[in-house]
């Protein structure tokens, strides 16, 4: 047997003796439901996916591999774009700029609207992407936020997959303003309670300037 067969027979034995350290929570299912119109739309059976993304966890050597978030109960995870997914985020031109469209909308029917600028997914092309940004919350995160929303994510896990990005850079790409002011206002309403940071909102604000989803 080759050297890399024995070693991702070795993940997946671990795997299947301790469980998925990484599952896909209930808020980012949406990103698997092509009529959500969320994106990236992640065009692979949940639990395929949940199974691949343990795999390439485990192989880059697990907690090791953790790249932290902008909170101590946020980290993210970079992996290769096995899934084919198209990135979700294009650069605003003058020639595009014509194309944006604004409206209140929510993430869940639990949160209150927002106004909210995007490109219409069929007026722009979607640019490469080279890797997935898992970005994983801790399970006692989690809970604190089902808890105050009513919910429960029915699992025991480490950590959730609480949203996934398509990118071309293995970093992190800011955080949009309007997900920072909703995470300072609190679990109540869909946040995380963090408080603003200013240095990381001006940094957002430069960057979503120039920037806008596509969806």
């Amino acid at each position: 047997m080759r050297r890399t067969s024995r070693a991702l027979l070795t993940v997946r034995t671990a795997m299947a003796l301790s469980g998925p350290k990484l599952v896909v929570d209930p808020f980012c299912l949406r990103q698997f439901d092509k009529a959500s119109g969320k994106t990236p739309f992640i065009g692979v059976a949940v639990p395929e996916f949940e199974a691949k993304v343990n795999e390439l966890f485990e192989a880059a050597g697990g907690d090791a591999c953790l790249v932290d978030g902008y909170a101590p109960f946020c980290k993210h995870v970079f992996v290769e774009n096995f899934a084919g997914c198209t990135g979700s985020v294009a650069a605003i031109t003058p020639e595009n700029e014509k194309l944006l469209k604004t409206g209140y909308s929510a993430r869940t029917d639990k949160e209150l609207a927002v106004l909210t600028r995007w490109f219409p997914a069929e007026a722009v092309a979607p640019p490469a992407a080279t890797y997935l940004d898992l970005i994983l919350y801790s399970r006692e995160q989690i809970r604190k936020e089902n808890a105050a929303m009513g919910e429960d994510s029915g699992s025991d896990a480490p950590w959730g997959i609480v949203s996934i990005k398509a990118q071309d850079v293995d970093r992190e790409l800011p955080m949009q303003p309007i997900t920072m002011m909703r995470n300072a206002l609190g679990e109540a309403e869909g946040g995380s309670g963090v408080s603003l940071d200013p240095d990381a909102y001006r940094e957002s604000v430069a960057y979503w300037g120039g920037h806008a989803p596509i969806q």
